[in-house]
This record gives C-alpha cells, sequence and structure tokens, in this order.
C-alpha cells in the first residue's frame, strides 16, 4: 500500500471517528463522560487536520471547489 492510500484512509476512517464521537457527546448523560469525549473528539479534530494539510501539500487530497456567491446565496435562503 502505497503512501497516499494510507493517508487517504486514515482521513477517512478519523473522519468516521468524528461522527462517532459527536453522536456519543449527543447522547451522554453524565457530565463528565461528555466533557472526556468532547476533550477526545477535540484532539482528534486537531489530528485529522493536519493530516488533512500534509496530504494537501503532498497533492495525496484536492478539497472541492469553492462555492460561488450565488451558491452560498442559495444555501443561506433555504436555511432561513
Amino acid at each position: 500500500m502505497d503512501e497516499k492510500t494510507m493517508v487517504n484512509d486514515i482521513l477517512e476512517n478519523t473522519k468516521s471517528s468524528l461522527k462517532t464521537y459527536q453522536g456519543v457527546i449527543t447522547e451522554a448523560e453524565n457530565p463528565q463522560l461528555r466533557q472526556t469525549i468532547q476533550g477526545i473528539r477535540n484532539d482528534c479534530e486537531g489530528f485529522q487536520y493536519e493530516l488533512f494539510k500534509l496530504a494537501q501539500t503532498k497533492g495525496y487530497y484536492q478539497p472541492a471547489e469553492k462555492a460561488t456567491l450565488p451558491e452560498i446565496n442559495t444555501v443561506k435562503n433555504e436555511l432561513q
């Protein structure tokens, strides 16, 4: 397995983990558990962003094109 594949695989797994942490946080009744999971999620987000920057620098990951102003306005209007 090459480096690009491994980096992208880790990025996808990390994003999946972040979704799981968010679900646990939403359902947690115990304040200490909630706070602990929030800390883990925050650390995971930091790791994901650092890995994303590395992948982007190496050309392994290309983000989606930036939204145009009309597209942004459409979404804003739909959410209001």
